[in-house]
């Protein structure tokens, strides 16, 4: 019986959660099954909601580590790829170099000399309900490609799948083969992919790990969201806006025509008023969350098609964690709520610009 296919009671252990019980798919009988969820509701609280899915434990050095929240009112981390259109990096880019605006106000900057060199910390969302399965035999093969993103011997990676309800099906590990080995038995699950749910999981896994690591999530699923029933589109707005994850979004084709428009669409031409953004960003949410979830957070949205199309995707995406400037500034107006950035440069190098286009200011406690 794999791990995700358990019903039972956490009320042990270090970091555990007392008098939680995790409920995720399945395999046991009617009878036993139903046996279970009466023996269980009568030790718990009454709660009728689904708990949420079982967590990971945490990376070495964290157990003590509170969540790390770099969008403050003191400062702002942007990371930043600037790409020509042959796909060469733009090095060497200093301040002076850059333009940010923060609700329309140009603001100070600061650029770190280097590279982002950082561990990077990678959750790792796959699909596993809706139409996936016709997907499957290319996620088998991502497994070496994740070495990608672990090569330097530092970073680690979870995999996580989804239907209805996310899952753990790997907990952090440096080992590439033995996320592959996962990929390679992933499951058919039920019609849903709660991808709300899964992002939401997925940063909250990740803002538990040490604040040295750089915090990724590689997302691949369909564009909509079908089945979630604990995230509201404006509070994971709220909750991408507030942390440092970087979202990689590669997404099942669509359209050619529907493909072109999403390219097109980069957001620069939004509304710069809070509340306006936000509708349209939960609006947006409605019609392709993979994208906006991106797009928020810095990272990219991709679609693929053949296995060759997947690969290079992922491909890029390894490339551009780490090829990205580490933006920093203070907000001149700290104003709590949701806040547009536009990053630009001040000279025109023929290249395009991906940084993050929202985040989201806490009230002050």
């Amino acid at each position: 019986m794999k791990k995700r296919d358990k019903f039972w009671w956490d009320n042990q252990g270090p970091g555990t959660h007392p008098g939680r019980f995790f409920l995720t798919r399945s395999r046991l009988p009617l009878a036993g099954w139903l046996a279970m969820v009466l023996l269980t509701a009568g030790a718990g609280s009454g709660a009728q909601q689904m708990p949420p899915a079982e967590p990971p434990q945490p990376m070495p050095g964290s157990q003590n580590a509170a969540p790390t929240l770099r969008v403050t009112t003191n400062e702002v981390l942007v990371p930043t790829l600037v790409e020509k259109r042959d796909g060469q990096v733009v090095y060497g880019l200093k301040p002076d170099d850059f333009i940010l605006e923060d609700n329309g106000v140009r603001q100070k900057l600061h650029v770190q000399e280097e590279m982002d060199t950082a561990p990077v910390a990678l959750v790792v969302a796959v699909e596993e309900g809706g139409v996936s399965a016709l997907e499957f035999d290319k996620l088998a093969k991502l497994g070496p490609l994740l070495d990608l993103f672990l090569a330097d011997g530092r970073s680690q990676a979870a995999l996580v799948g989804f239907d209805s309800v996310p899952h753990l099906l790997v907990d952090y590990t440096h080992s590439s083969q033995e996320l592959g080995d996962a990929l390679k038995q992933l499951e058919q699950g039920d019609g849903g992919d709660a991808i709300l749910d899964t992002v939401s999981y997925a940063v909250d896994l990740l803002q538990d790990q040490p604040k040295q690591y750089r915090r990724v999530l590689l997302l691949v699923s369909e564009k909509r969201d079908h089945g979630s029933k604990h995230t509201r589109p404006e509070k994971l707005a709220e909750k991408i806006g507030g942390s440092d994850v970087l979202v990689l979004s590669v997404s099942f084709s669509p359209s050619k025509a529907e493909f072109a428009h999403d390219v097109k669409d980069s957001g620069e031409d939004r509304i710069l008023d809070p509340i306006s953004s936000l509708a349209m960003i939960v609006a947006a949410f409605k019609k392709n969350v993979v994208k906006e979830v991106a797009g928020m957070s810095g990272g990219e949205y991709t679609t693929f098609t053949g296995d060759k199309g997947f690969e290079q995707r992922v491909v890029d995406a390894a490339k551009h964690v780490r090829n990205r400037y580490l933006i920093t500034f203070s907000p001149s107006n700290p104003t709590s709520g949701l806040h547009t950035i536009r990053v630009k440069t001040a000279g025109d190098y023929g290249a395009r610009i991906v940084a993050r286009a929202n985040y989201w200011l806490a009230p002050e406690q």
